[in-house]
């Protein structure tokens, strides 16, 4: 340890480490100066080693590591010079330093040389002590240096070693944790791809489901036409008896099965909503006109419940671009809602109110029925969704009517908004659409004639020949039936195969022909009949409905579409119109 680690010791108080003495190798061939030598640095501590020639002082330095070499210069065999440049080949003592000793002065060319071979110092004899301890302790404690940076140096390059080591360590340790980290994001990434293969099946399923859903919901309501077609038939039939008259029965039969075909509308139009395949056919329209026929529908419901109804209208004509059928069965739905869930005798009101700055139309019905509560008012509008399922409180309906409400209104570029105080306190439903003020009705709006005005109507002056064809005896009966009453002349045919012939036998004026029939199709027999001259007319009688079985009615020949079950008006008005045709050819 070196003299200022001492001090640095001495100045905290710690007791100071062992100085460790270092070897001294004095080189001369008197050993009276040998003991010289000793005696003058023994008081240094160091370990003082004798050599009496160069030979000898080669052999000590193989042996041992020495910090210093005192050389005498002028020795016989090998001089100090040669001596010195052996010891400097040596790699282990190339910077090992020598203090040369002489008795003679030496000339400037044999300092040079002792230089290059390595000397430190010259020392002359006599020696004086002082000089030559001083000279030594100062190598000696460069020595201790240089000895404790290499010491370090080999600490610091150990340490690198080892923090190089850990950092190895670290980085394997990180690579596997990476590598363990990926395998588990590469099972996972399989796992998520998995689940969403399962999932895109999944909703493929669902699709699936849902397509069938509404090819089920429209086929059923299909189906469900043809029953009902004899029964709307027999309820003609029996006012057509009555003379026109109606009695308590008559009205109940009316209203339950427009109930039911309504029912029955109301699962095609939700078929087709799902399907994206309603279209509105718009047209300028009064919103009076639209309102009015929503009443006029809703009012069986209105009158069962002797609910007092108001309605409060703009006092300007208002006019939209709409579907008039479409917009009037948004707010009758809307009035069927609020009777069905309002106490008898309750109050319901309509208001419609314009807001020009705004450009729109908002009619408003108010009731004071079972009320919301809010959490109901999010999803009310939800396909099949009901506020009260409970059996106590059952009101009807399939949970579809509203769902029409809203998907008709956004059709209309509106909105329907809904209000309530909470159960108990009625519920306001508020429709917004658009409005122009320079929008105008056409010039001229030719009335639909209802069921009572035909049923008043006088008989036709030349009865028309009408075939109707049908494979469901109930149908063709009653439908030749009500047409019968109605002053003409009718035949049935229930197989398709018979009615080429029964054609040529009866030579009717108009076919009523049913499309969904076992064996042969309604358009098969309608390409047949028009390829005859004179052809009838004919009228397909379906329970499919879309724009696209009108179009395909069409094209196979037909000249009339009616959807099952067929009203009466219309059965009267072509009847009439295909006798007109006979009486002008």
């Amino acid at each position: 340890m070196s003299r200022d680690a001492h001090v640095a010791a001495a100045r905290t108080g710690l007791p100071a480490p062992a100085i460790e003495p270092v070897r001294i190798l004095l080189v001369d061939d008197q050993p009276a100066r040998l003991l010289t030598y000793t005696a003058i640095l023994e008081p240094l501590g160091e370990c003082l080693v004798q050599a009496r020639s160069g030979r000898e002082a080669l052999k000590r330095l193989m042996e041992d590591d020495y910090a210093l070499i005192l050389l005498d210069v002028n020795m016989p065999d090998m001089d100090g010079f040669e001596t010195a440049a052996l010891v400097h080949q040596h790699p282990r003592y190339e910077k090992t330093p020598i203090i040369f000793v002489t008795a003679v002065n030496l000339s400037e060319m044999d300092r040079l040389q002792g230089y290059q071979l390595g000397a430190v110092d010259y020392v002359m004899v006599p020696v004086i002590p002082e000089i030559l301890r001083s000279k030594v302790e100062v190598l000696v404690e460069l020595y201790r240096k240089r000895q404790e940076l290499e010491a370090l140096n080999a600490s610091l390059a150990a340490r690198n070693q080892e923090l190089q080591r850990e950092k190895a360590r670290e980085l394997e340790a990180l690579n596997e944790s990476l590598r363990l980290a990926n395998e588990a994001l590469a099972s996972r990434n399989s796992e998520l791809q998995t689940e969403v293969a399962e999932r895109a099946r999944a909703e493929e399923r669902l699709r699936g489901v849902d397509q069938r859903k509404n090819v089920f919901l429209a086929t059923l309501a299909h189906e469900l036409r043809n029953p009902l077609a004899p029964l709307q038939n027999a309820l003609g039939i029996r006012r057509l008896q009555g003379g026109g008259a109606a009695d308590a029965l008559q009205d109940t039969m009316e209203r339950q099965l427009d109930l039911l075909v309504r029912l029955i509308d109301d699962l095609l139009d939700i078929a087709r909503v799902s399907q994206g395949k309603l279209a509105l056919r718009p047209d300028p329209v009064a919103l009076a006109d639209v309102l009015s026929g929503a009443v006029e529908i809703a009012r069986p419901w209105l009158d069962a419940g002797g609910h007092r109804f108001a309605m409060q209208l703009p006092g300007q004509d208002v006019v939209l671009q709409a579907d008039h059928a479409r917009l009037a069965q948004v707010f009758a739905n809307l009035l069927n809602n609020a009777a069905k869930y309002s106490d008898p005798g309750s109050r319901i009101e309509l208001e419609a109110a314009l807001d020009e700055a705004r450009g729109e139309v908002a009619v408003s019905i108010r009731d004071t029925g079972i009320g919301l509560e809010s959490d109901q008012l999010e999803d009310i509008f939800e396909v099949f969704r009901q506020v009260d399922t409970t059996v106590e409180r059952s009101h009807g309906g399939l949970g579809i009517g509203l769902t029409l409400v809203q998907k008709i209104t956004e059709m209309h570029e509106g909105r329907v908004e809904v209000e309530s105080d909470g159960l108990g306190l009625g519920c306001v439903f508020r429709v917004h659409l658009p409005w122009r003020p320079e929008a105008a009705l056409p010039a001229s709006r030719v009335p639909v004639p209802t069921v009572a005005a035909v049923a008043a109507a006088p008989a036709p002056a030349a009865p028309t020949r009408v075939l109707v064809v049908d494979d469901n005896h109930d149908a063709a009966s009653t439908l030749a039936m009500m047409v019968r009453l109605l002053g003409h002349e009718t035949a049935e045919v229930h197989d398709p195969l018979l009615v080429e012939a029964e054609v040529e036998r009866f030579a009717p004026d108009v076919v009523f022909l049913d499309i969904g029939m076992p064996g042969r199709s309604g358009y098969d027999i309608a390409r047949s009949l028009r390829a005859r001259a004179p052809s009838p007319a004919i009228v397909a009688v379906t329970g499919w409905g879309q724009p696209a079985d009108r179009e395909r009615t069409r094209e196979a020949g037909f000249d009339e579409h009616l959807v099952k079950p067929p009203r009466l008006d219309a059965v009267q008005r072509l009847c009439t119109a295909a006798g007109q045709r006979r009486g002008e050819a």
